[in-house]
């Protein structure tokens, strides 16, 4: 078996569809208690700012030039999105597939790399399942971790998921940093998740949920990467048909949030798989290749040479096919 491992090459061309497909979440406005919803819109506003940023040395020293600075209003067009008056509850709406056949890249160049991958990933699946990676993003989904910036300081929180048949969770119930809660309705979430990703059978998830913020407070779609140089807009939302949405990648990200097994885990709590463990808020990558703990020394080791690593490594390696991507090997 060594000898064979020892000329196993990584293929140049390696790509894997992501097992968690995700759709875009539309906004909705309703009342805690009700169960009629509006689109959230996103309106335009023009504000007459003042200047806050950092002055160069000679502006900040003088008197004369400060003030000068200060007397040119910083004018801007945003995009807004609020509830309505008449309305204090925010409802997220989403789905999510589950699929499986993991051990299938979608495209690979290298016929013996791609046995003993298949290989490898077989192997986890009989030894482990995928119950530990479907418990995290099962819980990622009972947290509302998802609704990132709305779900700050919302006086109630609720999910409601809708599969073979419905689960509701209290999202303040669940931590945001660890993944040490079950309970019945989490472990059969989860069970489903395990299904889907094993292939057992088709996983289709409705998840809505509604966030108790007061009326008329402002909400928080995906904010559009503003491309044109040219804009009259300093921050373009998303939007779907005229009702305020957040990006597929942004539920996604949060989703994947259950990287404990980096070495930075202490400081920084979960975070999304990625092959370098990047955590772009922060400019750092917690995943070096200078310590081994990335995604393509753990796979190129485990396929190539047989080096089995820890078994939350096992989970991360497995968590980032699941995720999705071109891994091929560049070549120099």
């Amino acid at each position: 078996m060594a000898k064979a491992q020892d000329t196993i090459k990584t293929a140049s061309v390696l790509a894997f569809e992501r097992k968690l497909a995700v759709s875009d979440a539309l906004m909705y406005a309703g009342s805690w208690q009700g169960d009629t919803w509006q689109p959230v819109p996103v309106q335009e506003k023009a504000v007459r700012g003042t200047i806050s940023n950092r002055m160069k040395n000679s502006a900040a020293t003088d008197p004369l030039k400060l003030d000068a600075a200060i007397q040119n209003a910083n004018l801007q067009r945003v995009d807004v999105a609020a509830l309505p008056a008449d309305a204090d509850t925010l409802k997220v709406s989403f789905t999510l597939r589950a699929l499986g056949h993991l051990s299938t890249p979608s495209v690979c160049n290298d016929r013996i790399y791609q046995q003993a991958l298949q290989h490898v990933i077989e192997e986890y699946i009989a030894e482990h399942g995928f119950g530990e990676l479907a418990h995290r993003y099962a819980t990622n989904l009972a947290n509302g971790r998802f609704l990132w910036r709305n779900r700050i300081g919302a006086e109630q929180l609720k999910v409601v998921v809708t599969g073979s048949k419905t689960w509701t969770f209290n999202c303040h119930d669940f931590s945001l940093r660890d993944f040490s809660t079950h309970n019945a309705m989490l472990d059969e979430l989860a069970q489903e998740i395990e299904r889907g990703l094993s292939g057992q059978h088709f996983v289709l998830l409705t998840v809505d949920a509604r966030v108790r913020l007061g009326a008329g407070q402002e909400v928080f779609p995906s904010q559009e990467l503003v491309l044109d140089t040219n804009s009259n807009k300093s921050r373009v939302l998303y939007q779907v048909n005229n009702v305020a949405g957040m990006h597929s990648q942004k539920i996604g990200n949060a989703l994947r949030t259950i990287d404990t097994w980096h070495p930075r885990e202490s400081e920084l709590g979960a975070i999304a798989v990625e092959p370098y463990g990047s955590v772009t808020s922060r400019g750092i990558a917690c995943r070096q290749p200078k310590e081994k703990m990335d995604f393509y020394t753990l796979l190129d080791n485990w396929v190539t040479k047989g080096d089995k690593p820890a078994v939350e490594q096992q989970h991360y390696v497995m968590a980032v096919l699941i995720r999705g991507g071109v891994f091929g090997e560049k070549s120099e």
